[in-house]
């Protein structure tokens, strides 16, 4: 159950930095001049999802 959960943790862990990306170049086109600012936030962001995950993945691999 361990690695189910693992696998999910990473795959919930993709579709989160895949939406964040998404967004971030949907508010780049819709503001040029911001995108230090939106680069920035997606990259702490996107860093802060995996570090949850990275912990999700430990957890359920320890969990056996």
């Amino acid at each position: 159950m361990g690695a189910i959960g693992a696998g999910i943790a990473a795959l919930g862990a993709g579709i989160g930095v895949g939406l964040i990306g998404s967004r971030a170049m949907e508010a780049i086109a819709r503001q040029p001049e911001a995108v230090g600012d939106i680069r920035n936030n997606m990259i702490l962001t996107a860093a802060l999802v995996e570090g949850a995950a990275l912990f999700a993945i430990v957890v359920g691999l320890l969990s056996r």
